[in-house]
Parts: structure tokens; C-alpha cells; sequence
């Protein structure tokens, strides 16, 4: 009698940000042995786990919404004398579990981020129609201590998750709540993570993190230090890190992006507002002029380096003299890429109960014209790279025929003509022309 188990079929979608990326490969991967294997739609799946994040609102009915979709499913393979599984995983489930089950009875069980790798048992435990419905009291210890150690990754690109939780409480925020207070990895498993990454072909990290440079594990080594340890991994070309937040960016880690060739001159930096009394309301810790003195710094260690940040519009009190401020503060950045969103009340949040709510149509206005204005500073940082000759990782095929795509350090998206031979290599190319989105390039090819 064979030992293996029987083919089923899991679907996996995720919300929100990269930290969810890499949780549902980790839960792709700890199915594995259960004989899951991936669906590319949940139409013909055994089971369906949405990965959830609780950010904003709209992420959040965009899940009701889809399981409204997944239950016709459902009633149609039981009608037919089959079965699916329906698991809601992530952020919403570790703030709304009871909710979600209340208004959404197609759910069997929800898995908060800090206890998926119990997927297995609580599947087992659904399938026999008892145990835990809400899975969301876990340490991320466990979870991580938990985790097969081969990850199942495809390309040459890879987000590694080092740390979790944030101990900031900005009053917008849920992250506190639903990931917990901070914890980092150990250093020695992150390496070892890395290692198995780069001797599988991956080329590129990115380190995760709810507060990644506030990174600090048990034997005191930090973001920076480590590194420094990854970047002597060999094969391991290229390292980033996200998301910071300015009150953590030490000046051991702004040297270091002058010092370590493998750290990519590009720096996720939220702000999120310009205005120091937005600022002190959403309890960010830092003023403008701090966050200004900060980039300069910053530019200084590593002049080329591209910036990127987080701004929320119609903060509640935000007056256009704030949303003014603002807009001074994007443009004197010069950011090569940004975030931007409308507040969004989250319930349990301080924010949620503050006087001073921004009028829906005014927060809409507000964040268009932010928008154009880090539009305009994107294009011109794209276009400053028209004629030079930069270094990309090729990815993967590009969209057209004989195209390649891969990324500049400054993480900007490039195609150009070429072999699928090249994924896995970084060669260097002429930046030709800026899009919105991306650049054409050719290849600088080596003469006898």
C-alpha cells in the first residue's frame, strides 16, 4: 500500500503586501507533503485559502466579495458530491475571525499570520467536521521554528520575512494588533535561509519586515550586520530590505549602503505626511525637518540612490495648509517612486475615533494632486537614466516575443530585446527610453 497521499488541488491568493507573498509560499509549501499542489484557480480546488490583509477597508470587503464568488463554487462541487476546504488566512482573520465566520458561514476556519503553519492539523481537523474554527494566538517563535526548511521558489528573485510585528502604534495603523509586538529571526536562520535560496538559483532578497530596520535578534545583530553576513553568500547578487520606518534607520545601516556592493541603492522610507501636525497625530515619532535631515543623509552615504515612501491623504484634521506641507515635502524628496492613499478608518485604531474626518470627495482631490506631483518626480528619476549604461537582473521572458525583463538596482522595470538564456544573469544595458512603468534598453554587447 503506497504511502502517498492523494492528489488534491490548493488555491492560494494573496492581499496586501510582500510579507503575504512570502506567507502563502510558506503555506504553499508546508501543504506540500499533504499532496496539495498549486491550482492556478480556485474554480477546480480542494482548497482555497485567502491570504488577507487589513490595511484598509477596501482590502477588506474585497474578501467578503470573494468568498461571496467561492461559495457558488462550493454549493456547486458539493451538489456534484465533492468538497472544498475554505480557509481565510492573514491580517483580517486575526482581527475579524468571528466576524468572518459570522457573515460568511462558506468559511471553515480562519488562521491568523503568526499560526498558519498549523495548517495542517486544523485542515485535518475540519475535514472530520470538529476542533478550532479561529487560529490566531500564536508566537511567531513557533511559527518560524515550524517552517520546512526548503522553500519551493521559482525565478531569481526571492522575499525572505526577518522580522514581524511593530511596537510604533501609529494611530492609522493595525499592524500592532493583527502581527503583534516586534520580533526578529535569528540571524543564523535567516542565513541559512538564504543559502538554501541562492543555491536554488535565486540571485536577489528582499528582506521582510513589518519594521525591518528595527531588525535586532537575540544576540544583538542587527539589520545592517546582517547584511553584511548575507552579502557573502555566493550567488546572492543583489539584497533589499522593507518596510522601514525613519526613526529606525541608524547610521550603521545608512553606511552601510555606501559600504556593502550587494545592497541596492534603493530605500523604502515611509513618511506619510509632511505636515508636523499630521505627524504628531498619527504618532510617527519624527517631524518633517527630521525626515529631511534623514534623506540627506542618506543621499550622502550613497548619492545615487532612488527613494521611495508611503504618504496617506485626509488624515482625519488634515487642513489643506497639512495636505500644503505635504506636497513641499514630495517634491524637495525627489522620490523615484511612492505609495499613496486615502485614509482609511480602521476599527480599533485611534485614528477611527478622532474628531476631524476628511470629507470623502476631498480626500480624492487631495490625493490626485499628490499623485501627479510623485508622478512627475518618477518620470523625471526614469528619465535621468536615458542614456546610461546600468546593470539589470533578467527575470524572465519580457512581453514580447524575443524580449526579456528583468530590474535596475533602482528597482525600475526594463525589457529589452534578447535570450531567455540571460534570466539569472545581470549584464549591462543602455537605457533608451522612460515609461511610466518601465524602460526600453539594449544590451551592451562585448566586441573582439
Amino acid at each position: 500500500m503506497s504511502d502517498t497521499p492523494p492528489a488534491r488541488r490548493v488555491f492560494i491568493k494573496s492581499y496586501g503586501c510582500q510579507m503575504n507573498v512570502y506567507d502563502s509560499e510558506r503555506m504553499a509549501d508546508i501543504l506540500a507533503p499533504l499532496g496539495y499542489r498549486a491550482a492556478e484557480t480556485p474554480d477546480d480546488a480542494d482548497l482555497v485559502v485567502l491570504n488577507t490583509c487589513h490595511i484598509r477597508e477596501k482590502a477588506a470587503e474585497k474578501v467578503y466579495s470573494e468568498l461571496g464568488r467561492i461559495r457558488a463554487l462550493k454549493e456547486a462541487r458539493v451538489a456534484d458530491g465533492g468538497a472544498m476546504t475554505v480557509v481565510v488566512a492573514g491580517c483580517v482573520a486575526q482581527a475579524e475571525g468571528d466576524e468572518i465566520i459570522r457573515r460568511a458561514p462558506v468559511v471553515d476556519l480562519t488562521v491568523g499570520p503568526q499560526a498558519y503553519h498549523r495548517l495542517p492539523e486544523l485542515i485535518a481537523l475540519a475535514h472530520r467536521g470538529r476542533g478550532e474554527r479561529l487560529a490566531a494566538d500564536f508566537t511567531p517563535e513557533a511559527k518560524f521554528d515550524a517552517l520546512p526548511a526548503e522553500r519551493s521558489v521559482t525565478g531569481v528573485t526571492a522575499f525572505l520575512t526577518v522580522q514581524e510585528g511593530c511596537d510604533k502604534f501609529c494611530t492609522f495603523c493595525v499592524v500592532p494588533y493583527t502581527r503583534g509586538a516586534e520580533y526578529s529571526r535569528p540571524a543564523a536562520a535567516v542565513e541559512a535561509e538564504a543559502r538554501a535560496l541562492a543555491a536554488r538559483g535565486v540571485r536577489e532578497v528582499t528582506l521582510l519586515g513589518q519594521n525591518v530596520n528595527a531588525y535586532r535578534d537575540g544576540d544583538g545583530v542587527t539589520l545592517a550586520a546582517l547584511v553584511r553576513r548575507l552579502a557573502r553568500i555566493e550567488g546572492l547578487a543583489r539584497i533589499r530590505y522593507t518596510t522601514s520606518h525613519p526613526r529606525d534607520m541608524s547610521a550603521e545601516l545608512i553606511a552601510a549602503h555606501g559600504e556593502i556592493e550587494a545592497l541596492a541603492p534603493y530605500l523604502h522610507l515611509p513618511v506619510q505626511s509632511g505636515s508636523d501636525r499630521i505627524l504628531k497625530a498619527m504618532n510617527r515619532g519624527h517631524d518633517a525637518d527630521a525626515y529631511l535631515r534623514l534623506v540627506e543623509r542618506v543621499r550622502a552615504a550613497r548619492p545615487d540612490i532612488a527613494l521611495s515612501g508611503d504618504f496617506i491623504v485626509g488624515f482625519p484634521g488634515e487642513h489643506e495648509a497639512d495636505f500644503e506641507a505635504t506636497l513641499t515635502l514630495a517634491r524637495e524628496v525627489r522620490y523615484a517612486s511612492a505609495f499613496s492613499f486615502k485614509y482609511s478608518r480602521r476599527p480599533g485604531t485611534p485614528g477611527a475615533a478622532m474628531t476631524g474626518q476628511v470629507a470623502e470627495p476631498e480626500k480624492e482631490a487631495r490625493l490626485a494632486r499628490l499623485q501627479a506631483v510623485l508622478a512627475e518626480s518618477r518620470d523625471a528619476f526614469n528619465a535621468g537614466l536615458v542614456g546610461r549604461t546600468v546593470p539589470v537582473l533578467f527575470e524572465g521572458p519580457g512581453r514580447h516575443p524575443g524580449q526579456v525583463g528583468g530590474r535596475t538596482p533602482y528597482l525600475q522595470a526594463v525589457h529589452c530585446d534578447g535570450p531567455v538564456s540571460l534570466v539569472g544573469r545581470i549584464e549591462d544595458v543602455v537605457i533608451r527610453a522612460a515609461g511610466a512603468n518601465s524602460l526600453a534598453a539594449e544590451r551592451v554587447l562585448e566586441t573582439a
